[in-house]
């Protein structure tokens, strides 16, 4: 099996299995899951021999439904206790909150379960892959094709078959090493496997590669850093690790850093070596998938292999040197980012602009536009270089060295690399001012692209990774508490589109569609933070605004939540949002039509209020000064009808609920908050 799918499938069995056995009412002391890239296993330990007996009573029609007025049972009734298999002289009744139910109570015997465990085999062919195959002349789509099945149930085989393999009990063992072999025994499997050169525990087969690789450091002085994408793959390509090193040429040194980690480890799946002090050394280590005879030869062959990959990578690299980065501009405007959006050059000219808008908002310096303006024109130049189109995974890495070799800016060059960040779930954001708004600029544009196409992410689908962009544009923002309006960048991208003719639907829907997108990675991470869900709707649902803002506000409400008062405070404030719902249009409120003091008071109070929230103050503070409305808010109710005949008192009334219901608002719409 591919090394990627190893693990996931090997969970997903155990799952199944584990679930099918509760459903089936098996009990069992403990499931252990096995995997290596030649088998998938499930072992169960002491499953019983029965099923367990049910005992269970079923609850039924009330017993004016079951029984008609003259005690005769009903259609119900007698549909009722067909469906539990008895008959309706098994009916009783039972009192619940004062109504009588029928009942009946049911007794299931336990079957054997070696005579259900043949339902095993759809466990094993309902398993789904991201990418399956057929063979030969069956039907079955599945990751590679099944060679053996051993299904055992103590010492007896579980009689099924899949395609034209039946279940019987040996296995096999190491490709070469090992043999094919019988269990008399499941419990024995482990062990036998690993006479048989296979190691099939996932976890103690990780710990031994380590533990290699720990042998190898102590032993040469080195330090071999382990990154977890890399030993997870290499774990899931092997039955019987053991861990060896080889050496390249130590001209190849002169190449990037990040050029040799990539070559060794995307393309061999080599861990690099470096010293104590942390330079690269021309060494590698592998991991062999068998013992240690004639580990000199495997040496030889992996060091052939790596010597011509980095051979032609410096070749790419010399090449590169002789390229001109406008000269790369321009060859931007022949490759099409995508049919629908336009070419890269296109891309680059909107995030350009969107670049510059950014540098706007944040007040940048003459000199830090200029940086930020140049970042943004040649960002992308290095997607043309031969180093980049032979190794995708250092866009970015090769664009900042190329640039710093020509003689562009410090701070531009460091952008252009930073402007990808963050790549993954655990990657930094920039760490340069000029290098996040490069990276916004660029991710937004990309994600209102592909909105504005109607390739929005659904389900498990998000083919461009749109979600992992959203996500770092948020933690971008709020990182560096930028005071930018999320809506207000999603809009200027939307015009963008639409003046280079991309646009293909109404400019507010696909606004709204972005909104809501944005909204599900706020929900997320307000989610991971542990703001109640109800906390959450109320902080989303107005505008985003403020990352950084709405982030505190969900905060300070999960904070007060427990105070004494948050309650009636709630309850206040939520009386104003409701009633100013009833105002059609929102016009100025008219003191000279108040007709008792209580709406004097309010909107002295409101005056006071709105005052205070107009300068820039924490958000711990807004709430405190909401809350301060309360008193003035209640005795308001309490002798004020808002809904007043007269029909210009209602009206002024109703805009001074909505003038309040505003202030409220830019903090949460407390109405979603469930208070008891």
């Amino acid at each position: 099996m591919p090394a990627r799918f190893v693990t996931n499938s090997m969970n997903q069995l155990a799952d199944k299995v584990r679930s099918w056995l509760e459903g089936k009412q098996i009990q069992f002391k403990e499931l252990r899951a096995f995997s290596t890239p030649r088998r998938l296993t499930v072992l169960v330990k002491e499953a019983a021999e029965t099923q367990k007996d049910i005992h269970e009573e079923a609850k039924g029609p009330a017993k004016k439904i079951a029984q008609n007025e003259a005690g005769e049972w009903t259609k119900a009734a007698i549909g009722f206790s067909r469906g539990q298999g008895m008959t309706v002289e098994d009916i009783y009744f039972k009192e619940i909150n004062g109504v009588e139910y029928a009942h009946v109570k049911k007794f299931v015997e336990g079957q054997e379960t070696f005579t259900l465990l043949p339902e095993l085999k759809d466990i094993i062919v309902s398993l789904s892959f991201p990418k399956n195959m057929r063979w030969a002349d069956n039907e079955l789509r599945y990751i590679r094709p099944i060679k053996w099945i051993a299904a055992l149930f103590g010492q007896e085989v579980i009689p099924f078959a899949i395609t034209n393999v039946e279940t019987a009990r040996h296995s096999k063992g190491h490709r070469f090493l090992g043999s094919e072999l019988e269990f008399t025994e499941p419990a024995d499997y482990e062990i036998e496997m690993g006479k048989q050169y296979v190691m099939v525990d996932p976890v103690k087969r990780k710990h031994t590669i380590l533990e290699q690789l720990k042998k190898l450091e102590e032993e040469n002085g080195w330090d071999i850093p382990v990154d977890q994408e890399l030993l997870e793959e290499v774990n899931n390509l092997v039955e019987y690790p053991t861990a060896l090193y080889g050496k390249f040429e130590e001209e190849f040194l002169e190449l990037p850093e990040e050029v040799l980690i990539t070559s060794m480890k995307e393309h061999q799946r080599y861990f690099p070596v470096k010293s104590k002090t942390g330079e690269l050394l021309p060494y590698f280590v592998t991991v062999r998938n068998g013992g240690a005879e004639f580990l000199e030869n495997v040496a030889r062959g992996n060091e052939k292999v790596l010597r011509a990959r980095l051979s032609d990578a410096a070749f790419f690299y010399r090449e590169d040197q002789k390229m001109e980065i406008d000269h790369a501009l321009t060859k931007l405007k022949s490759i099409v980012y995508h049919e629908e959006i336009g070419t890269l050059a296109e891309k680059v000219a909107r995030v350009r602009r969107l670049t510059t808008i950014l540098s706007d908002k944040l007040h940048f310096s003459a000199d830090e536009k200029a940086y930020a303006d140049r970042a943004a024109e040649i960002c992308k130049f290095d997607l043309v270089s031969n180093m980049v189109y032979e190794f995708p995974e250092l866009q970015g890495f090769m664009g900042e060295k190329y640039a710093r070799q020509k003689g562009e800016a410090e701070a531009v060059s460091h952008a252009i690399n930073e402007h990808y960040m963050p790549r993954n779930a655990d990657d930094d954001v920039p760490s340069t001012e000029i290098g996040a708004v490069l990276s916004i600029a660029e991710k937004v544009d990309t994600i209102s692209s592909f909105f504005v196409i109607g390739s929005i992410p659904s389900g498990s689908q998000d083919p461009y990774a749109l979600r992992r962009q959203a996500t770092g544009i948020v933690q971008i923002l709020l990182q560096k508490n930028w005071q930018i309006n999320l809506e207000e960048i999603l809009s200027q991208s939307l015009s963008l589109l639409e003046a280079d003719g991309v646009l293909k639907a109404e400019l507010e829907t696909i606004k709204q569609e972005l909104i809501s997108f944005f909204k599900l990675r706020l929900k997320h991470l307000l989610q991971e933070k542990g703001i109640r869900y109800d906390l959450i709707d109320a902080v989303l649902g107005n505008e985003i605004g403020v990352v950084s803002s709405l982030i505190t506000r969900a905060q300070v409400l999960e904070e007060k939540r427990t105070d004494a008062d948050f309650k009636e405070n709630m309850e206040a404030l939520s009386r104003v949002l409701n009633i100013a719902a009833k105002a059609e249009v929102i016009g100025e409120i008219q003191e000279s039509l108040f007709e008792n003091n209580d709406e004097h008071k309010l909107y002295e109070k409101y005056l006071a209020v709105k005052a205070q929230l107009d300068r820039s103050i924490a958000e711990d503070e807004y709430f405190d000064s909401l809350v301060s409305l309360r008193p003035e808010i209640n005795q308001y109710f309490d002798h004020t009808m808002v809904m007043a005949d007269n029909e210009e008192v209602k009206h002024n009334r109703l805009n001074q609920m909505a003038k309040l219901a505003q202030l409220i608002k830019k903090f949460a719409n407390v109405n979603e908050i469930i208070v008891k």
